[in-house]
């Protein structure tokens, strides 16, 4: 039986059922007080023409959508960068006013290079996979980056960097994130993290598997009868479905702040809303990797592909086009819906795309819904045999049917005959921190903080995986002469403490030969997990976290993020103001601060490799705090929770 088969029993069983009825962020410094009050407002465009989590044909508009070629940022696109830009200036003069470089006139220098926007730093921030440990750790470096979050302009604090951001690329874990702040008006970390009552935003103490607390409401089985019926009406209006419709629509409950999980939330919509459309927040981009037909394994030559508000598609040789977001779910056969054709839209429903982010989890939902109390037995034994049938290069797919690049680019995409599009949680290939979309030279982006909480070691650790992985792949011609800066082997990163602080990666613009029409990568600023105030190296596939611990493990990227409030480095913030200033002062040609100087050579890797194997199992020490009172449970824990199917998947998501 095809999975869809499966997933369409499991659908109709589970349908059965629908006739039942704060803590301060940064330590160890003073604390800083919380701001109180803060409520979160709904989104007012839950966008599917159904009203629900279903597609719907709709007349197509008078000029009918069509793919378009790879060869630049689309015009949507351009015209947002222009309202954009202009709206980083303030919030980042203040950023590095802030910094007091000494001798520099931040405000003078900004406003000189504003009206250029091309000399103008054009800033990045990605946040990696691996489950709500990414999510709580990338999360504590969005607080500390946003200036809304209490005490985040102070000193050693690096508030404001958000405001100055052009993209917000996530992954996986990381896209759940961006989708989260995103679905909910771009809310801060603070106000997701407090919630409001009777919401089950980010109450990841209830494992998505029993279902949200919502007294009057919510059961276990009426809250998976709602996500079987939601999967339902998309199967009812004629599409396939997965693993991953239930998959995104169980965590839609965690991670929209609206009725039912948000099942009418389409990601296309972040468009219209107000202050994404004026230009005032950065650009959210989600990344996936496409899986070729009969392949089971995701090389580092797969098409990676990128969901952004105003289309999903790839700037790899292989697929090289881009499909309107709106409209994804239509027809679009060799690049054009046909002239009788129907447009389709909801298809682009907000949780199906961070589903596909974060496919690897399918069998772990699969998995895991066979021993949760209160799931009625005939549904554990659908669950059972579903789980049994899937084939191994099954069970972690999303499935995109009409392929929407059918008959596109013949010549090069090797998905261009097939009927649907498989897509897979975009750190199976290695790159676990989503850098694809942001050093493609048509965004100009200068300086990338590249958030790492991927479990590359034994114990959950990270160790360059994912940075190795994306300069291996810049090196084959799927990279289509995109350039990435050089970064050591694991064991450097290491023996060298890489990874247990930050580091800064291609800082020496010279050091790149370029050929002609190739640019210069971004500057990297490479933030690694470590234990700064709690053990934050749960496991990716951990279920469930009480209040404290999910507030921990926000705080210690909090930590990451300002190195411990400045107390581990008291230039930290003016380290990350040169960071993100140098490659504007080189296209100038400004001389570099006497501070940047000394940052530079305290944080950028120098070339120097240390190859040798590392000794013992890697146990960093914690970087600020109490080991002894901020122990959570983290330690020597590897992923047992998830017994067999973390055996099974260990090969594969090492990185994960």
């Amino acid at each position: 039986m095809h999975l869809l088969e499966c997933s369409t029993t499991l659908t109709l069983l589970l349908s059965t059922l629908a006739s039942a009825d704060p803590i301060p962020v940064p330590v160890p410094a003073a604390a800083i007080p919380q701001e109180n009050g803060l409520i979160l407002s709904p989104r007012a465009r839950p966008n599917a023409p159904s009203g629900g989590y279903a597609p719907q044909a709709v007349n197509c508009p008078s000029n009918k959508p069509t793919i378009r070629l790879a060869d630049g940022v689309s015009k949507r696109e351009e015209d947002w960068l222009d309202k954009r830009r202009k709206e980083t200036v303030k919030p980042m003069i203040d950023l590095l006013k802030r910094a007091n470089l000494e001798g520099f006139d931040a405000e003078g220098y900004i406003n000189r290079v504003a009206p250029d926007v091309k000399d103008l730093p054009n800033v990045g921030i990605a946040v990696s996979g691996g489950g709500y440990r990414a999510l709580m750790n990338g999360a504590g470096f969005v607080a500390a980056a946003d200036s809304r979050t209490a005490g985040a302009t102070g000193e050693g604090q690096i508030g404001g960097l958000l405001q100055s951001s052009t993209y917000l690329a996530g992954l996986s874990g990381g896209g759940w994130l961006v989708s989260s702040i995103y679905t909910n008006n771009f809310s801060s970390v603070e106000t997701l993290r407090d919630g409001r009552k009777g919401s089950s935003i980010w109450k990841f103490d209830r494992s998505i598997f029993v279902g949200p607390d919502m007294p009057g409401v919510f059961d276990t089985a009426r809250y998976w009868s709602k996500v079987a019926g939601q999967v339902a009406d998309k199967a009812d209006a004629g599409f396939d479905t997965s693993i991953t419709d239930y998959w995104g629509r169980a965590l839609g409950y965690q991670l929209i702040d609206a009725e039912n999980g948000g099942p009418a939330y389409t990601f296309s919509s972040i468009a219209l809303d107000d202050e994404f459309s004026a230009g005032r927040t950065p650009f959210p981009i989600l990344v996936a990797d496409g899986r070729y037909p009969g392949e089971k394994i995701i090389s580092l030559n797969a098409t990676v592909y990128e969901f952004n508000p105003f289309e999903m598609g790839s700037f790899d040789p292989t697929t090289y086009g881009f499909v309107p977001m709106e409209y994804l779910g239509s027809n679009f056969s060799q690049g054009v819906v046909p002239s009788n054709g129907k447009c389709v839209r909801g298809f682009d429903s907000v949780s199906y795309i961070y589903g596909t982010s974060s496919s690897l989890f399918n069998a772990f939902l699969l998995q895991n819904i066979t021993s949760v109390e209160g799931v009625p037995q005939f549904l554990i034994s659908a669950a059972n045999t579903t789980l049994n049938l899937l084939d191994d290069n099954e069970n972690d797919i999303a499935q995109y049917e009409p392929n929407p690049f059918f008959g596109w680019n013949n010549a090069t995409n090797p998905s261009a005959q097939k009927i649907e599009l498989d897509l897979v949680d975009g750190g199976l290939d290695l790159q676990n921190i989503p850098l694809h979309p942001l050093i493609q030279p048509f965004r100009h982006v200068d300086v990338i903080f590249a958030v790492d909480s991927s479990a590359d070691t034994i114990y959950n650790w990270p160790n360059g995986t994912a940075l190795r992985a994306s300069w291996d792949r810049s090196l084959g011609e799927i990279a289509n002469g995109t350039l990435f800066p050089p970064v050591p082997d694991q064991n450097t990163f290491v023996n060298l403490g890489l990874n247990n602080r930050p580091t800064f990666f291609g800082c020496d613009i010279n050091n790149f030969t370029l050929s002609d029409g190739q640019q210069a990568p971004p500057l990297l600023v490479y933030i690694p997990n470590a234990p700064y105030s709690t053990n934050s190296n749960v496991s990716t596939f951990t279920a469930s976290y009480p209040e404290s611990q999910r507030n921990d493990i926000i705080t210690n990227g909090y930590n990451a993020a300002t190195q411990g409030n400045g107390t581990l480095d008291s230039e930290w913030t003016k380290c990350v103001a040169c960071a993100v200033l140098s490659r504007s002062l080189v296209r100038t040609g400004t001389e570099v601060p006497g501070d940047c100087g000394r940052c530079f050579e305290r944080y950028c890797w120098n070339g120097t490799y240390a190859t040798e194997a590392v000794e013992g199992e890697y146990e960093p020490d914690f970087r600020v705090g109490d080991a002894s009172a901020k122990d959570n449970g983290g330690g020597r824990v590897v992923m047992g929770s998830m017994g067999g199917l973390v055996v099974g998947l260990v090969g594969l998501v090492m990185m994960l």
